[in-house]
């Protein structure tokens, strides 16, 4: 019953994907605009992360300078009621006109011992604050503004530059862990405990290296984003990693000793890893790789998780949206990947069969010019986010601001319905350890 019902499910949602875009009709007929907030400026709204609790119905919205003199800091908003989200506290640097190109770029939030936190990252090239990777808030006093209170700063002095990407991830031992980019060829793993009990020269606990094969432009070798899960199957903390080279997986579950496990690279019409999500047990990659034309890459793990080989270089399949464009970052609910898609807005397809993505779904929430900045077809939706417990999506575009939407038969998301582990980028803070 439970197959089909999910079938039943998936079938309305392609169904409703079939209408063509025009400017009078932006989106797919399965797809409704619940709500919009303008946040203000061309090109500077970044990332955004959704509380998962239906009892804390905020999200958090980063603030840069992509182009012009921007904010640069953090919009909370209220959405209780997802068809009028509200703005509640506008949180700035300070020093506003000093700082130049960048700001508020990543922005994820975790719960302990009762207690919610954001961290928002932050990236300048130069300038007051270039050592600055982030800001720590406690948000637990919301929705009153005046007991968001900032808890810390995350500085690295040593790499200038900041954070360009975050994730937080719970784990096996319990602990929340803040994984950054870093300009040192590594990534740093922050133990979120001490960061909060005021320990912050303490909480640089490991780093995950780029292997050594890596090679590039040595200006650019890092990573550029990440993610991390358990793996049940193995007893595995593994890391994800795009960046220099390729992809990146590493068993992570002890930390000072992180072990390669497996390679995407030698990619034809890849030398720069962007967003890496795996399915939730892990076997799929969706890859991007953030160039003009580039499509999202689907990989197919099985041989290396098999011990057949330890490098992949071939995709299975692939998904664009428009091939003149590029997406920017997703989230994966399998089988659906969620797309922030700058130009073509939101995106949603489906890999219910991995080797034949289809798109299930969408809406245009920017119509407007490009960018003339290093890639001509950027603008619009930056960030995408999904409420597991209700199945909300929303989006933070560039220019327009926050969207807010719902999808014909997707209504929440876990993944034993879909006969996978209950693993996403959500974590879930109240569970014991492994």
């Amino acid at each position: 019953m439970r197959s089909i019902l999910i079938l039943a499910s998936s079938l309305l949602v392609v169904s409703g994907a079939k209408a063509q875009w025009t400017p009078e009709n932006p989106g797919s007929e399965n797809i409704t605009v619940l709500g919009h907030q303008p946040l203000g400026g061309r090109m500077t709204v970044t990332d955004m992360e959704l509380e998962q609790e239906l009892s804390r119905p905020y999200a958090y919205v980063g603030r840069a300078s992509i182009l012009e003199d921007g904010p640069k800091g953090m919009d909370i908003i209220d959405i209780s009621d997802p068809s009028s989200p509200r703005v509640i506290m506008r949180w700035r640097l300070e020093n506003q006109d000093l700082h130049m190109n960048r700001g508020g770029m990543d922005v994820k939030y975790f719960k302990w011992e009762g207690r919610y936190y954001v961290v928002q990252s932050f990236e300048f090239g130069q300038g007051p604050n270039s050592d600055l990777g982030a800001v720590v808030f406690d948000v637990t006093g919301l929705p009153n503004p005046d007991a968001v209170k900032e808890v810390t700063r995350i500085r690295i002095p040593e790499y200038p530059g900041g954070f360009h990407n975050i994730f937080i991830y719970r784990h096996s031992n319990g602990r929340p862990l803040l994984l950054t980019t870093v300009r040192s060829g590594k990534a740093h793993v922050y133990d979120l405990v001490e960061v909060v009990n005021g320990r912050v020269d303490q909480s640089l606990i490991a780093e995950v290296p780029l292997p050594e094969s890596a090679t590039g432009d040595m200006r650019r070798t890092s990573y550029h984003d990440l993610y991390a899960a358990f793996h049940p199957d193995t007893g595995e903390d593994r890391f994800y990693g795009g960046g220099t080279g390729g992809y990146y997986i590493y068993d992570i579950s002890d930390l000072q000793n992180p072990q390669l496990r497996i390679t995407l690279a030698q990619i034809s019409g890849v030398d720069w890893g962007h967003t890496f999500t795996p399915s939730p047990d892990g076997r799929y990659v969706v890859a991007e790789a953030e160039y003009q034309y580039a499509p999202l890459r689907i990989f197919d793990l099985e041989p290396a998780l098999k011990g057949e080989r330890t490098i992949i270089r071939e995709p299975i399949s692939a998904w664009t949206a428009d091939w003149k464009n590029l997406v920017h970052n997703h989230e994966v609910r399998w089988p659906y990947v969620f797309v922030s898609g700058y130009l073509d807005g939101l995106q949603i397809f489906s890999l219910e069969d991995p080797h034949n993505p289809k798109t299930v779904g969408y809406y245009d929430t920017y119509v407007g010019p490009p960018t003339d900045e290093w890639i001509s077809v950027i603008n619009g939706a930056f960030g995408v986010d999904v409420r597991n417990e209700d199945g909300l999506i929303a989006i933070s575009d560039m220019t327009t601001g926050f969207w807010t939407f719902r999808m014909d038969g997707f209504d929440g998301w876990n993944g034993e319905h879909y006969g996978q582990p209950n693993i996403s980028s959500v974590q879930d803070w109240d569970q014991k350890a492994q």
